[in-house]
């Protein structure tokens, strides 16, 4: 992801506004809280004279900065965890491409991509809308 150049007025038009184009581009540090957001949080807006902007989401949390457990900033777009999660499903997607479930199971072919069964089918049911098993008859 591209790095934006951006004012301090600019980050504050974009939080006040809670404007989802910024969501994942720079995150806001509250020094009264030690919180630090996804300028699209819907918590109560601190004042300004309160606020930290960071580019990065690692930027905040080394400043001290604990992630907000409402807006999740860990998982903004374009986050590791957002990338993660995308990776890991299209990893999925090729190894049953390649025939990872005609002779073994969805537990097994979670452990050889390192995350649960359960989560495996969460993703299956985000991206595609049904399990991991169903893809078969969709592909074949």
């Amino acid at each position: 992801m591209a790095v934006i150049s951006m004012t301090n007025e600019q980050y504050q038009q974009a939080r006040l506004a809670r404007d989802a184009r910024f969501d994942g581009v720079f995150f806001v540090g509250v020094k009264t809280t030690g919180i630090f957001c996804r300028p699209i949080c819907p918590a109560n807006l601190a004042k300004e004279h309160n606020v930290s902007y960071f580019q990065h989401a690692h930027a905040a949390l080394e400043a001290g900065y604990r992630p907000c457990l409402r807006c999740r900033p860990e998982s903004a777009p374009n986050s590791w965890a957002w990338l993660g999660a995308e990776t890991s499903f299209r990893r999925a997607l090729a190894l049953i491409e390649q025939g990872a479930l005609n002779q073994s199971s969805c537990e097994a072919l979670s452990d050889r991509l390192g995350i649960s069964s359960r989560y495996l089918r969460q993703l299956f049911q985000e991206h595609l809308g049904f399990r991991p098993r169903n893809t078969l008859s969709t592909i074949n």
